[in-house]
């Protein structure tokens, strides 16, 4: 995937804006005053400037912090990171707790709060739910540019804390992000503090039938790529968490190459493969 430019529709931006094309070397557009806080007038100037392309793929920075915008190719999406609007809120306060499977699956429970090493972090979605529990939680992501919605999506989150939510605050400062590939990660020999779980969510495949695959999933394997070094994560993972590895797959899919998992916990689409090491004690962090 290659990126075709920044856009920002904030005048107060144009600095930031240019601070981030010049990160991935791409132009940097002002989409212009009509754009701003209008998300109609913004799809209207990205059409005119991408409407011949059959593909693009544009960073767009304004006032509610930076997004990449999927265009042509039935896509006409945009994607963000997003740790504090209201449906992430809800689930944050509302979603479980502890009864979440993939809280059973990483073996959180009252007095137990692994360190969480999310190797594979894509969005930050369910590091976020982690660090919601209660557990230190380190992200790992390798590609450029959804580190950069990361990064983005954990500043604005913790802008709106301070301003509104202070105990978003608390999940946040769990959460570290790194942009390293992970086993570029654990081959470093000053490795820091070993994680007591590793949770890996390599690529799903995408399905042969294109119109059963969400827009999300066929951008972000455009994205991203498929993990062709997934199997290669397991072992690795394996010897190098205290306690357990946790592996989310598709509910159907084959286990990643390596040992069979401990157990699996199995909801309607996806599951979690289950790899324990050793018993997580109590008191474990927190």
């Amino acid at each position: 995937m290659k990126l075709n430019s920044l856009v920002y529709f904030d005048p107060v931006l144009p600095d930031s804006a240019q601070g981030w094309a010049d990160r991935f070397g791409v132009p940097c557009v002002d989409a212009g005053p009509m754009a701003f806080d209008n998300p109609r007038a913004l799809q209207r100037f990205l059409a005119e400037q991408y409407g011949d392309e059959s593909e693009a793929f544009v960073l767009v920075l304004g006032p509610s912090g930076l997004a990449l915008h999927a265009l042509g190719a039935g896509y006409g999406l945009s994607i963000r990171a997003d740790f504090h609007r209201p449906t992430v809120s809800y689930r944050r306060q509302q979603g479980g707790g502890k009864g979440q499977m993939i809280a059973k699956a990483v073996g959180v429970r009252g007095g137990v709060y692994p360190l969480v090493l999310d190797a594979t972090a894509g969005l930050g979605a369910d590091a976020f739910v982690l660090a919601s529990l209660g557990c230190p939680v380190t992200l790992l992501e390798r590609v450029p540019v959804v580190h950069a919605l990361l990064e983005d999506g954990l500043a604005q989150a913790r802008h709106f804390g301070a301003a509104h939510d202070p105990s978003l605050l608390k999940v946040l400062d769990r959460m570290s992000l790194l942009e390293v590939d992970a086993l570029d990660y654990w081959s470093d020999g000053s490795n820091r503090e070993r994680p007591d779980v590793i949770y890996l969510d390599p690529m799903f495949p995408l399905r042969t039938k294109s119109a059963l695959v969400k827009k999300e999933m066929r951008v972000f394997h455009t994205l991203v790529g498929m993990d062709h070094d997934a199997d290669g994560l397991l072992p690795a993972a394996l010897s190098c968490a205290r306690y357990r590895v946790v592996v989310k797959r598709p509910r159907l899919a084959p286990a990643l190459c390596g040992p069979p998992p401990g157990y699996v916990l199995k909801g309607k689409r996806n599951r979690y493969d289950v790899y324990p090491l050793k018993k997580l004690p109590d008191g474990l962090h927190k």
